[in-house]
């Protein structure tokens, strides 16, 4: 009996026991999990150390990065060379243009040569510092020093317009103030350097111009001296007008009208009038001239119109100009012309609306075919058949938008010496 209730004993005491034993092991445990939650938060704030560490060092490189840009010119090579100032109150930019040229021809009674040149070979360093824009360009198939320079001037907004000072081209004569670039054929009409105002291309002195969506208005006041040319005391001015009354993306429609009065002084060049009838190189005739030493001078008013629709071109003006004589009545020289062209391909020529001159068409793809043609005359009415005239038929195939060839096939006529001369022509052009 007394075993059975030691046995009892036992079993109790060990059933005591048991609990005791399981909350020793789940402390062992409990340990167990706070040493490794210790570890854990020791890890997270070695990531929390090394996380600030490197937001550090992001925003010192950022500021660093910031800074570097805020203190690097921009450099850009799209089209050119251009170089922007970090607080774009400077810019320039360096671009050019090649026009190569070769000439053959049907001779009639005058004597021609053909040949091969570089009709055009500029440089253009153009830019702006300090809210003033300014122009330096050289073109060195004219001649070296002054004899080839080309626009050279400043300018700056005023008004609503913008104010140009220093050598650059009189305002008048609607293909006379287009770029070269841009010309539908390879030379310009009579109604500009090419005949009228022979010699007189740029001119040193003052204009004003201004322009919004569909009109520009300038004028320019101007010594009659070439950059190159000897010191004067004759004085020039020009005015020139245009309005669009139509101006879309696919449709132009323009109207202009220009006056150009020259007034020769002490020491002034002769003040010519003369015409390549049968293109560069080819026979020339001379139509008028004002002297320098007669003090005279030679007034011109011209009218223009032109448009675009779609594929289609056209441009025309119409000028008639007087020419001072010493000993008589001044003589009375009209010049007009009338061109067009067709894409064959697409393409639409653009509308300048800032200056009113139209632009060469977007290139894009394989290119763009253009057939052009032109009628262009001039004539002293003073001077029995004093008269010259020119039609050309063209072709202009625009590679991309800095190469472009030409093909134009002119024929002159003179009907003072019944010459009639063709000229076959090609141009290899390439600009920046």
């Amino acid at each position: 009996m007394r075993q059975s209730h030691l046995a009892l004993a036992l079993a109790a005491a060990l059933g005591t026991l048991a609990p005791f034993h399981a909350i020793a092991q789940d402390s062992g445990e409990l340990a167990q999990l706070k040493a490794q939650l210790a570890a854990l938060q020791a890890k997270v704030a070695e990531l929390e150390t090394r996380t600030d560490a490197q937001s550090d060092i992001n925003v010192d490189t950022r500021q660093t990065i910031d800074k570097i840009t805020a203190t690097t010119p921009r450099v850009e090579t799209k089209g050119g060379l251009k170089v922007t100032s970090p607080d774009k109150k400077f810019e320039a930019s360096l671009g050019g243009r090649i026009h190569f040229d070769a000439y053959a021809f049907d001779r009639d009674l005058a004597a021609t040569t053909g040949t091969s040149e570089f009709r055009r070979a500029r440089l253009t360093l153009a830019g702006k510092a300090l809210g003033w824009d300014y122009k330096l360009e050289q073109d060195f198939a004219a001649g070296s020093n002054l004899d080839g320079l080309r626009d050279a001037y400043i300018a700056t907004g005023f008004a609503g317009g913008k104010v140009t000072i220093g050598h650059f081209k009189p305002y008048r004569s609607m293909e006379e103030l287009t770029s070269s670039n841009e010309l539908l054929m390879m030379e310009r009409p009579f109604a500009s350097a090419t005949g009228l105002f022979g010699g007189r291309q740029f001119q040193q002195g003052i204009g004003y111009q201004r322009g919004g969506g569909n009109y520009t208005a300038g004028f320019t006041v101007f010594n009659l001296r070439g950059a190159s040319g000897s010191r004067n005391e004759g004085m020039g001015a020009a005015g020139r007008v245009t309005f669009a009354p139509i101006n879309t993306d696919s449709s132009t429609l323009h109207f202009g009208g220009w006056v150009s009065h020259e007034n020769a002084n002490r020491g002034s060049a002769d003040l010519t009038a003369s015409a390549n009838y049968a293109g560069r190189r080819g026979p020339g005739q001379a139509i008028a001239t004002t002297t320098g030493a007669s003090r005279n001078t030679v007034t011109a008013y011209g009218l223009e119109a032109a448009g675009a629709f779609g594929p289609a071109f056209f441009q025309g003006e119409y000028v008639n100009a007087s020419f001072g004589q010493p000993g008589g009545a001044d003589q009375d020289v009209a010049t007009w012309y009338v061109q067009g062209s067709w894409m064959l391909n697409g393409g639409h020529k653009g509308y300048k609306p800032a200056t009113g001159v139209f632009a060469s068409p977007k290139v894009a793809g394989k290119g763009l075919w253009e057939l052009t043609a032109r009628y262009d005359t001039i004539e002293n009415k003073d001077i029995v058949d004093r008269e010259v005239s020119s039609t050309i038929l063209g072709v202009n195939y625009y590679v991309n938008p800095n190469l472009r060839f030409m093909f134009n096939y002119t024929r002159g006529d003179n009907e003072f010496t019944g010459d009639q001369t063709g000229q076959y022509a090609l141009r290899t052009q390439f600009s920046w």
